[in-house]
């Protein structure tokens, strides 16, 4: 059995850290954890404290994207003053720049399309972790709001930037521009539109908004 001495030398971090630099040496996810275990020297008692499975993993690396990027949020002293739209970009801004971090590795595991199609299981948790996020934004909005009919629906919302983050993370793969200023442009782009819609402006957004893609996909 593993010693309290020997689990605190290994954390879900470390666990995730030494997984990633595994994916990307030998490009390719490894198949047996008994053998990622032992050729990493982690007891395989102490990776199934964290992780039940190497999907489980996979989907740990995607939630820990979400949370460094909420923990680094709050450690923003002026981010409780900002508006929700303020609130939602610099969350997609800040998360980008986590991905950017891990950019190979986020390539490598989510690859063409098609393969990215496959992995929607892999960002299911992601999926729960940003729709609560954003939410939790429309609730806070609609306390203040008195008529109903001005409220906003947080489960069109959640959905509507669920599919906005996906949009955006397509965005970034194929983005080629120096320091990634076109993904930045369309994050700016893509919260305006939506925080647009949802004031009943919709119009001059969706068109500026609407042109950009057409420029970055078809032009």
């Amino acid at each position: 059995m593993a010693t309290k001495a020997n689990t605190a030398k290994i954390t879900d971090d470390k666990i995730i850290s030494i997984y990633m630099d595994f994916v990307l040496e030998h490009e390719v996810h490894p198949k047996s954890i008994y053998k990622f275990c032992k050729e990493n020297k982690i007891k395989e008692d102490e990776f199934y404290q964290f992780f039940g499975s190497f999907e489980a993993l996979q989907k740990g690396i995607w939630n820990k994207f979400f949370t460094n990027t909420t923990t680094l949020l709050n450690k923003n002293k002026e981010y409780e003053g900002f508006s929700n739209k303020d609130k939602m970009l610099t969350f997609f801004y800040t998360i980008f720049e986590l991905l950017t971090m891990n950019r190979s590795y986020v390539l490598f595991t989510l690859g063409t399309n098609r393969k990215m199609l496959d992995k929607m299981s892999e960002l299911k948790d992601l999926r729960s972790h940003i729709k609560n996020f954003t939410a939790e934004l429309i609730e806070e909005s609609n306390e203040d709001k008195n008529l109903k009919i001005t409220k906003q629906s947080p489960r069109i919302f959640s959905d509507g930037a669920w599919v906005q983050f996906l949009f955006l993370l397509k965005f970034w793969m194929d983005d080629s521009s120096a320091g990634f200023e076109k993904t930045d442009l369309a994050i700016e782009k893509s919260v305006t539109t939506i925080f647009d819609v949802f004031d009943n402006t919709p119009l001059d957004s969706i068109i500026d908004f609407g042109k950009f893609l057409y420029k970055e996909n078809f032009a």
